[in-house]
């Protein structure tokens, strides 16, 4: 199937229980964090700080957040709980989100954790019980949580919506015939990383392939005239109006911090966290936008 044709199927069946949400309300949305086992092929590790620190000035000012695929990087490990030993802190702290009531964490699967659309993967793994050290007992991680392929955030002033997508439908390698890459990122790619190999066939090192996926997914956009935004390429993008309205979070991977997009008192924002000198020279986490601000109610206008 095409791009065009896997988006809209995800977006119709999305469009169905859509987000609702006005002004007032609150969310960040992260995608490709791609946490590993915190080995040298972990790209994540040398970030999560940065992370933790984010999430943690997102729950205390009442975010939600929203994961936009390829959170977990199940490409190269087979087993989550590795995953989860090694990143137990981010863990803890995605539960709190989730445990919010109204929750304030969803989630949704790229190609790099394309199994978790399987609820059955989801329920051994995601809903799975661990040992909590303070509480002295077996708690669930995210009892019953539902893993998307898409999302749909609803503006109730406006009627506008939101479609929320890794990015990766219709990429062949990376959607429908994503066991061949998952074998040879276990078997070939893993391997030659922990010798300090970079992988070149994804979308993230590879231009011309990066180009082609964001012009499918524009083109779509444009002939649905349906704002849009995905991850999955690691390129942060940000419209502003008179362009076609396409937007992507970047990843949580960069080599030097991570990126993301904030929805606040009826603002979108392109922003930036990562460590940067103050005035006196002391290192600390630092948060930056990376363009101005436009209105939510823009995109519909």
């Amino acid at each position: 199937m095409s791009t065009s044709s896997r988006l809209t199927e995800v977006f119709e069946k999305a469009r169905k229980n859509p987000i609702p949400f006005d002004d007032r309300s609150r969310f960040i949305l992260f995608s490709d964090v791609h946490r590993g086992d915190n080995s040298w092929a972990d790209e994540f590790a040398r970030n999560q700080t940065i992370y933790f620190y984010a999430l943690k000035h997102y729950f205390k000012k009442h975010f939600t957040y929203i994961e936009l695929g390829d959170g977990d990087e199940l490409y190269n490990n087979k087993l989550f709980s590795y995953i989860f030993e090694a990143h137990s802190h981010i863990f803890w702290l995605i539960k709190r989100f989730y445990d919010a009531r109204p929750t304030r964490f969803y989630m949704l699967y790229g190609n790099h954790d394309i199994q978790r659309a399987d609820p059955s993967i989801v329920a051994k793994t995601l809903c799975n019980s661990y040992y909590d050290q303070k509480l002295k007992r077996e708690v669930p991680l995210l009892p019953d949580i539902r893993v998307y392929a898409g999302l749909v955030l609803k503006h109730t002033p406006t009627g506008g919506e939101i479609f929320l997508v890794h990015g990766h439908q219709g990429d062949l390698f990376n959607d429908r015939l994503w066991k061949i890459g998952c074998y040879l990122s276990r078997t070939l790619w893993r391997p030659l990383e922990l010798l300090g190999f970079t992988q070149p066939i994804s979308p993230a090192r590879d231009n011309t392939k990066r180009v082609k996926i964001e012009k499918r997914i524009q083109a779509w956009i444009r002939n649905e005239d349906q704002p849009l935004i995905s991850g999955h390429t690691h390129n942060p993008s940000f419209a502003q109006k008179g362009e076609t309205p396409y937007f992507n979070t970047g990843s949580c991977i960069h080599p030097r911090g991570i990126t993301g997009i904030e929805i606040e008192n009826g603002n979108m924002v392109l922003i930036k966290w990562w460590v940067a000198p103050d005035r006196y020279g002391r290192l600390c986490v630092t948060r930056e936008e990376l363009d101005k601000p436009r209105t939510v109610a823009s995109l519909f206008q």
